[in-house]
This record gives C-alpha cells, sequence and structure tokens, in this order.
C-alpha cells in the first residue's frame, strides 16, 4: 500500500528510485576523567587536523561539480574548525579533566543550540553546519569512518535524519535521484547545494526515516514537497511523465538567461534575486538576475561575532557590486532586533519582539551603528548602481530621521571625494500596514517602494506567520490583502516612484500574473525561481492580467475563490 508523506519542497525535480538510508556509524562514547589534559588536547588537536583534511579533500573532489560558491561552504566547516572561542571552550573543559569527546560534544551542542534558538531561518540553519563538523570530529577521535556517499553506484534516493553539505558534496548525480530528510529547511546549505546539483529534495519530514527501508521503492517530489513510498505502477507512470514534462520546461527556461524579463505584450519589468551575502551574487548572476532585489545586510551583522566595522561592510558591498557586473543591486539596512538577536549588542527581551525594538527604530537609536553602515554603502557606490532601503518604516517621521542621517554622511564622505554617493537611490520597505495605507505621502518622499510581502502579510492579518496553528490565515491571495498592495502600486506610479517586492510572494507563480496586472515593476526572489518566473512572464499578457488583477479584487470573496480562478486562467495560457 502506497504511503504519501509530506514535507518542504527543497530542490525541484522528480526523483523515482530505491531507498538507501544514510546510517551514520556510532559516535555514543564513555563519559571519563582524563589524567593528562596536555595529552588529551593534542588528541583533540589531531582530530581537528584530520578532519580540515578531510573536508579539503571533499572540497577538491566536489571542485568540478559545485559553484564557487557552494564550494565555500567547506572553508566555512574549516573556518569553524579553527575558531578561536570553540577551540577555548573546549580546552577549558579538557583542562578540567574532561575527556576531548565529551568536550566536542558539550561545547558543539551548545554553539548549535543557540544558533537553532534563533528565529531567523538561515541563521538556524548554521546550527547543521556546527552538528556536521561535531560528528567528523568524533569520528576521528573514535576511530570510526563516516559513510562514503561517493562511493554509490546505482541510482538511489538518499533517505537520511539529516543531510549534511559534505554529504551531498559527494553525490554523484548519475546515481543519486533524490534526498529526503527528517530536518532541514529551504535555506540550508545542503537544500542550496541540491538546487546547484540538481537533485531533487523534499526536507523537513519529520519521519522519513522511520517509514521507510533500505530498497524500497520511492518518489521524490520536490516540486510539490512530497514523497511516495511504495508507490503502484500507475503512480510511478504518472510521476515519470511529470518528470518528462519538467524536463522540457527547465530546457525552455534556461533559454532564457540572457533574455530580458518582458511580458507577452512586450511590456519590460525587472526580475532580481534576494541575497544573504556577496557569495551569493554567483547564483543571481548564474540564472541570469536583473539585478539584487534585496541584500539581507543583518546576515554581515549575525555572522560575526563583534560588530562589523565601517571597512568590513564597504569590502562586502563592494564585492556585491562588482559581482553584479553593473546591474543594480538594492541593500537592506540593518534589520535586526528582538526575533534577530546580536550577541554583541544587548537588547531588552521582550513579549512581543515582531512590534518591537527592532529594524530601523534600532538604527535610529544608535546613529554611530547606522552611520558606519551608511557610510559604507556611500563608499561602496562608487563600484557600481546601488540603491539604499529602510526597513521597518512606519511614519514619515522615522523616513525623514533616516534620510537626514544619510545626507550627513554623504555631505562627509563628499569633503574628500565629491559627488560621491549622489547616484544612490533611497527606498524603504512597506511591510508596516500604516505605510502601505500611507503610501500615498510615502511615494513622495523615496524612489522607490520594495513590498515586503511576509512582514505585511502577517502584520495586516494578526498572524504569526511561524505559528501552524495560525498558518490558514497567511492569505496574500486574499482579494482585501491584493487591493491593499494595488493602492501601493497606483500610489508609487502616482509620483514616478518604483514599486518592487522581494517577499515570498513575488516568486509565486499563481500571484505572478496578479501583480503584473497591478503594474508591479521589480519581482525580487531567490536566484532558483527566477528563469521559471521569467519564462511565465513571456507568455503573459498584461492588459489581460490587468483584468484578471480587477476581477480578482472586485469579484472574488476569499483566497480560495482568487486562486481557482488563476489557475482557470493560467491553464487556458498552458
Amino acid at each position: 500500500m502506497a504511503k504519501e508523506i509530506r514535507g518542504i519542497a527543497a530542490s525541484e525535480g522528480i526523483g523515482i528510485a530505491p531507498a538507501y538510508r544514510l546510517v551514520e556509524p556510532d559516535l555514543h562514547y564513555e563519559k571519563r576523567r582524563i589524567a593528562n589534559p596536555m595529552v588529551e588536547y593534542k588528541r583533540f588537536m589531531q582530530a581537528v587536523d584530520a578532519s580540515s583534511a578531510d573536508l579539503q579533500l571533499l572540497k577538491d573532489r566536489a571542485a568540478g561539480r559545485l559553484t564557487p560558491d557552494d564550494l565555500a561552504i567547506f572553508d566555512a566547516h574549516i573556518a569553524i574548525l579553527s575558531d578561536p572561542e570553540l577551540l577555548k571552550q573546549v580546552k577549558q573543559q579538557i583542562d578540567q579533566q574532561i575527556c576531548a569527546e565529551e568536550a566536542v560534544d558539550t561545547v558543539t551542542t551548545r554553539f548549535a543550540r543557540t544558533l537553532a534558538q534563533l528565529s531567523d531561518p538561515y541563521i538556524q540553519e548554521r546550527a547543521g553546519d556546527v552538528r556536521d563538523v561535531a560528528k567528523r570530529l568524533l569520528s576521528h577521535l573514535l576511530g570510526k569512518h563516516l559513510p562514503d556517499i561517493g562511493a554509490i553506484n546505482q541510482p538511489v534516493i538518499i533517505v537520511a535524519h539529516e543531510v549534511t553539505p559534505s554529504d551531498t558534496s559527494q553525490m554523484d548525480t548519475r546515481f543519486i535521484k533524490g534526498i529526503v530528510t527528517d530536518l532541514g529547511g529551504r535555506t540550508s546549505h545542503a537544500a542550496i547545494m541540491a538546487r546547484t546539483l540538481g537533485i531533487p529534495a523534499v526536507v523537513g519530514t519529520d519521519h522519513i526515516t522511520r517509514a521507510t527501508k533500505d530498497g524500497q521503492q520511492l518518489v521524490v517530489d520536490g516540486l510539490q514537497g512530497t514523497v511516495v513510498v511504495g508507490p503502484a505502477a500507475d503512480q510511478v507512470d504518472h510521476f515519470t511523465a511529470k518528470a518528462q514534462q519538467l524536463a522540457r520546461e527547465q530546457k525552455e527556461w534556461r533559454q532564457r538567461v540572457n533574455a530580458p524579463s518582458i511580458s507577452k505584450d512586450g511590456q519590460r519589468f525587472e526580475i532580481s534575486a534576494n541575497i544573504g551575502n556577496p557569495n551569493d551574487v554567483a547564483a543571481a548572476v548564474q540564472q541570469g538576475a536583473d539585478g539584487v532585489g534585496l541584500f539581507r545586510s543583518e546576515f554581515l551583522y549575525m555572522g560575526s561575532d563583534h560588530m562589523p566595522t565601517e571597512d568590513e561592510q564597504y569590502q562586502s558591498y563592494r564585492q556585491a557590486l562588482i559581482g553584479m557586473q553593473g546591474k543594480p543591486v538594492v541593500v537592506r539596512t540593518l534589520d535586526i532586533g528582538g526575533d534577530k538577536p546580536l550577541p554583541y549588542l544587548p537588547l531588552p527581551r521582550e513579549m512581543n519582539p515582531f512590534l518591537g525594538y527592532r529594524a530601523i527604530r534600532i538604527s535610529l537609536k544608535h546613529p554611530a551603528i547606522f552611520k558606519a553602515q551608511l557610510r559604507a554603502l556611500i563608499r561602496a557606490s562608487a563600484h557600481g548602481p546601488l540603491s539604499i532601503m529602510f526597513p521597518m518604516i512606519g511614519t514619515i517621521a522615522e523616513l525623514r530621521a533616516a534620510k537626514k542621517i544619510f545626507n550627513e554622511c554623504k555631505r562627509e564622505l563628499q569633503k574628500d571625494q565629491p559627488g560621491l554617493g549622489n547616484s544612490i537611490k533611497l527606498g524603504m520597505m512597506i511591510e508596516v500596514p500604516l505605510a502601505a495605507i500611507n503610501a500615498e505621502q510615502f511615494a513622495k518622499e523615496v524612489d522607490f517602494f520594495s513590498i515586503g510581502t511576509n512582514d505585511l502579510i502577517q502584520y495586516n492579518f494578526a498572524a504569526d506567520r511561524g505559528n501552524d496553528e495560525v498558518a490558514y490565515l497567511y492569505q496574500p491571495l486574499n482579494p482585501a490583502f491584493l487591493g491593499l498592495l494595488k493602492h501601493v502600486i497606483d500610489a508609487g506610479h502616482r509620483h514616478d516612484t518604483k514599486v518592487a517586492m522581494c517577499g515570498e510572494m513575488a516568486g509565486d507563480s499563481i500571484a505572478l500574473p496578479l501583480l503584473m496586472g497591478m503594474g508591479l515593476d521589480e519581482y525580487s526572489m531567490s536566484s532558483s525561481s527566477i528563469l521559471r518566473t521569467r519564462t511565465l512572464m513571456s507568455k503573459l499578457d498584461t492588459n489581460e492580467c490587468a483584468r484578471l488583477a480587477d476581477e480578482a479584487i472586485n469579484q472574488c470573496v476569499t483566497a480560495g475563490e482568487v486562486r481557482a480562478l488563476v489557475k482557470e486562467r493560467l491553464g487556458e495560457i498552458n
């Protein structure tokens, strides 16, 4: 009897093959007191050196299959092994006569738990990197070998509790037809690498390892986020046909890498990439992004053990601008606070951090931090077209205060470099409901809007988007919400203010014709969604889309009705 298990669609594609359960060696150890801490620490450092050598070898073996950015993951793991704080804490444990195995386990568990408790998904996923490094260290300390995925020589679906980046790097795409895990999310390094390699992946299933046996036939649908265990013959036929159709579509998408983002009737739009750091630029360029619509600058802060200096930030922004080869880059200023703390910037504990002290509210309260970022951005603007947008703006006074500080920084820098920063465009996120309602006034003050639908939706529906109990209220297609988006877009255009969108909705194929019909100028999304979106856009007529958007807003009552309406019209297109 076939069984369907749902998870998170992490890498597009269909995989059909027997299960290969990735069984790790038993890394349990005996807790013991040691007599000579110096000798024990030396044994630990030998494990560190051996683990570093392993990672370098894995990186060399993967060099022909992965991009430079994906290969940099191994450098990140090697960096964890040499992290001064980790080494110091392990030594402190060993100095208390604790064996190296327990010291490594204690310290890395503490590091991983700290990362996992942060609410930002990207940072949470870094906990998996720490666990991966810990596993490798323990294997050397215990004299046990980790599985050699590179030795697999027949088609299989990898089934695991968690797949690490080092696991993924060893996968031969001739034989690895899919990946399914209990844990993980779309932003994990393993998921990112699976997308790079083109391996279908479904993660976060919770119990796939308990639901499968070695050799059991599986279907992995990385489009819908489902896994079929023990599929019937007709199901295999269905998914085989689906895989063939997807292959034809992907071939069509790839032909549009260098094509303009243009509608069927010749209207020009921009499809840009969301990135978290300069290393993400390569994937954006590879996928033909028209620019970077959202550079989440907070990752520069959250990935550091100290407040990044002006020069350190300048180098990161400069790298991104040069990497985009003359295409525009939009940087969002520091968006931390509440649910995204910085260990080196004490912030108050809050009952409701999403409505609390965060983003622009922190920047305005800490002008020295804000000025360092703005100065770095202004300096970097010499290397390419740069725009700056302020997050969490709720009032005109906040916006004007941010602009005033920007202009002060620009004047200071122009004393030595006349004209520096004059080409920078200033914008703001539309994510606070009042800002959306007051878009007419805000449009007079900025060069562009960028609608952050993730927060705008949760604030409008009064529903935490991370709470499964109220997930049904996350309704980007609700007619009233669509009407609010149209209000923002129309207000922007009345004042020649460009309107972009950088939330998840921008890459949603059902939302695309509605947004095009409303006249949204720029769509910023994950790099892997760009070519699919550009291809669909080329098949849509903006006049028809405008009629569709009008019907959805004025004649539909529920989000379900809107979805059905759009699917019906898209079905006619395809």
